[in-house]
């Protein structure tokens, strides 16, 4: 599974180089031609225990933001997911998830955050069968659930991974 939704309708996978299809915007996932096909049909749960956003100093300086649940459990994002075939046959499975305004506890950090769903509302978020998709999820998570605190700078590296990426340097 490959993270930046590469659309169905996609002629060869050099469509999409260059398109950041990560994150798809709460308020424009029903009319965006990449996000709309599969906000009506292919919604997913994108399991996680946390995310990072970078807070912005100045120009050239950013310190990284760990967030996560304030009591510790894993969460889900909302996300999409499509399938791709390529001219040889082979299928590529992708996601993306769905981002909305940042709540209280996001905003000092990043305007944007991931959507977060209650588990009380998986089901209803993977139904298929309603008549509308439920956009009304598609909403900040309550801060008062949540914790931040900065990071290890070196998060932003891939090469750089393990829990010292969770304590500020």
């Amino acid at each position: 599974m490959r993270w930046g939704l590469v659309p169905f309708f996609t002629k060869q996978l050099s469509d999409v180089t260059g398109i950041s299809t990560i994150n798809a915007r709460a308020e424009s996932v029903e009319k965006s031609p990449s996000f709309r096909t599969p906000f009506k049909k292919r919604r997913c749960l994108v399991p996680a225990d946390g995310f990072y956003e970078w807070k912005k100093s100045d120009a050239k300086t950013k310190q990284p933001y760990a967030f996560k649940m304030s009591d510790g459990t894993p969460f889900a994002f909302a996300g999409l997911w499509d399938a791709w075939k390529d001219s040889a046959g082979q299928w590529l499975q992708s996601f993306s998830i769905i981002t909305t305004e940042a709540n209280e506890i996001m905003a000092p950090v990043h305007n944007r955050m991931p959507v977060i769903l209650h588990p009380k509302d998986f089901a209803r978020w993977l139904r298929r069968d309603e008549e509308r998709p439920p956009v009304d999820l598609l909403r900040p998570f309550e801060s008062e659930a949540m914790a931040a605190a900065p990071a290890n700078n070196l998060v932003g590296n891939v090469k750089n991974n393990g829990p010292e990426m969770l304590n500020s340097a």
